[in-house]
C-alpha cells in the first residue's frame, strides 16, 4: 500500500516520464459487492398503505438487496446493505447479522442495513404490524417471506465479503429538487434537504464499479398494486443503464416528513427517479474528493421513553372505541399486559457510525427520522463530509424532532398506533439522540 507521499512522488515521476497513472497507482481499499433479487415469488400483501384491500397483482421491476463490503489496509471492515423494502425490524436485522457473524466474523457493529421505504414492496413481518388485519393464510405468506428474506440478506453480505478487490473511493454531492415537506400535507415552506450524497467506487485502474447515493424523501410516489422500487428503484435502474456493469445502491436519508412532489402515477415515479439519477451522474462526472481510511465503526443504543402507558382499566374502557387501528392497538396492549405483565415504556433506539478516516462520516439512524436531525447534525458536527441516513437497521416508528413532537400530527405521534406503541415519545427525544451521536463520535 502506497503512502500519500509515495503517491505524490509517483505522480511526479509519471509526469516526467509518461505512463498510465491509473494503472500504477495502488488502491486505498478493498471492496466487495453483491446483489440478490428479493421480489416475492408470489403476489403477497404490499406494505405501507393500510387502506389497501388486496395483495400485489404484478411486478413493475424487481426488488433488490445490494451489498458493499469495505476493507481498509488494516483489515477493518464495514458493510452497507440497501434494500427495496418498507423497512426491517430489529429482530430481523439482528438475526441476519448474527448469522453473518457466525459465517464471516463480521460483527453487528460493522453491518448497516438501509431500506428505501418503497410502499410497493411486500409487508415485512413485524414492521407496522397493526396496520394490517391478515387471514391466517395471508399471515403465513408474510412469515414465509421473512424467512426467505433473511436467508437472501445473509447470502448477499457473505458473497460481497468473499469478492474483495482493490478499489478507491471518492465522495461528492449534488442536488435533486422533487422532495417537499409534507407536514400539513404539502408544506413548501417547511424544512427539506435536497442534497444527493454520492460515494463512488472505482477499481485500481479507475473503472467504475459501484455508486452509493442517497436522498431524504419518502419513497411514496405511487400507491399501486405492483412490486416496484418507486423513484429510488427507477433511479438505480437508470444509473446502471448509463454505467453498464456498475452496482447502483440507494440509501434513504432523514425523509420521514418529506414526500415526492408531484406524485400519484408510475410516470411521476420514473420522472423523479430520472431526476435523481441525473443528479448522481452529475456528481460522478465531477472531480470528487478522495475518501481514505482508516475505517472506524460504532453501534450503540439509547432508550427513548414513551409517555406513561394507559392502565388496564383505561384500556378496558377504550375497547371498541376509535378507528379500527386504535381498536387494534387497545386489544394489542391488553394482550401485552396479559402475557408480559406490563407495557413497554421505551424503545432502544439505534445509531451507527462509519468513519472513513477524516474524509467521510456516515451516520445511520434507526426509525423514520425527520429532516431536522440531518439539519442539526450538519450544523453541529465539524467533519469534512457528513452523510446522515434514516431508516437504518430497523423501522419501529416515526422519530420526531422536538419541534415535530410539540406540533403533533402524524409524524409527531399519530402514527404510533400502527407500530403497536401507546406513544408518543416523551419530550427530550431529539437531545437524547444528538447526545448519543456526539458521545459515539467522541469515543
Amino acid at each position: 500500500m502506497l503512502t500519500t507521499m509515495q503517491k505524490t512522488l509517483l505522480v511526479i515521476l509519471i509526469g516526467l516520464f509518461g505512463g498510465n497513472y491509473s494503472v500504477l497507482l495502488a488502491a486505498d481499499w478493498k471492496v466487495g459487492q453483491s446483489r440478490a433479487d428479493i421480489t416475492p415469488a408470489k403476489n403477497i400483501w404490499l406494505a405501507g398503505y393500510a387502506s389497501r384491500k388486496k395483495p400485489s397483482q404484478s411486478t413493475q421491476h424487481p426488488l433488490w438487496a445490494k451489498a458493499l463490503v469495505f476493507e481498509d489496509p488494516q483489515g477493518q471492515r464495514a458493510v452497507i446493505v440497501t434494500t427495496d423494502l418498507i423497512g426491517l425490524t430489529r429482530e430481523i436485522s439482528d438475526a441476519v447479522c448474527k448469522r453473518v457473524t457466525n459465517q464471516t466474523g463480521i460483527s453487528r457493529a460493522q453491518i448497516m442495513l438501509n431500506s428505501s421505504h418503497t410502499h410497493c414492496s411486500p409487508v415485512v413481518k413485524g414492521c407496522a404490524a397493526l396496520a394490517y388485519d391478515f387471514t391466517p393464510e395471508q399471515q403465513k405468506d408474510v412469515d414465509d417471506y421473512a424467512e426467505t428474506l433473511q436467508g437472501k440478506l445473509v447470502k448477499v453480505i457473505v458473497e460481497a465479503s468473499q469478492s474483495l478487490e482493490p478499489a478507491n473511493l471518492s465522495f461528492g454531492e449534488e442536488k435533486a429538487t422533487f422532495a417537499i415537506n409534507r407536514r400539513g400535507r404539502i408544506n413548501p415552506d417547511g424544512p427539506v434537504d435536497h442534497s444527493v450524497p454520492v460515494l463512488k467506487v472505482t477499481d485500481s485502474e479507475g473503472k467504475l464499479r459501484a455508486i452509493l447515493f442517497g436522498y431524504a424523501c419518502h419513497n411514496t410516489t405511487i400507491a399501486l398494486f405492483e412490486f416496484c422500487g418507486d423513484y429510488a428503484g427507477f433511479a438505480q435502474i437508470a444509473i446502471e443503464k448509463q454505467y453498464p456493469g456498475t452496482l447502483a445502491m440507494f440509501m434513504l436519508g432523514c425523509g420521514g416528513d418529506a414526500n415526492p412532489h408531484p406524485r400519484g402515477t408510475m410516470e411521476l415515479a420514473e420522472q423523479h427517479g430520472t431526476a435523481l439519477a441525473q443528479a448522481v451522474s452529475r456528481a460522478v462526472e465531477q472531480k470528487l474528493d478522495p475518501v481514505r481510511g482508516p475505517l472506524t465503526v460504532r453501534f450503540q443504543r439509547t432508550d427513548l421513553p414513551f409517555v406513561a402507558p394507559p392502565s388496564k382499566a383505561e384500556l378496558e374502557s377504550q375497547k371498541g372505541k376509535g378507528d379500527v387501528y386504535t381498536q387494534r392497538l387497545t386489544d394489542y396492549l391488553l394482550g401485552q399486559l396479559k402475557e408480559q405483565g406490563s407495557i413497554p415504556t421505551s424503545y432502544p433506539f439505534s445509531a451507527q457510525i462509519f468513519e472513513f478516516g477524516e474524509d467521510l462520516t456516515l451516520i445511520g439512524l434507526g426509525g423514520e427520522t425527520v429532516i431536522d436531525y440531518a439539519i442539526r447534525l450538519h450544523e453541529e458536527l465539524s467533519v469534512k463530509h457528513l452523510w446522515v441516513a434514516g431508516y437504518c437497521n430497523e423501522v419501529f416508528a416515526y422519530v420526531p424532532s422536538e419541534r415535530v413532537l410539540k406540533e403533533g400530527g402524524y409524524e409527531g405521534g399519530g402514527a404510533m398506533k400502527y407500530f403497536g406503541w401507546h406513544g408518543p415519545f416523551q419530550p427530550g427525544v431529539e437531545d437524547r439522540i444528538i447526545k448519543l451521536i456526539q458521545t459515539m463520535l467522541a469515543q
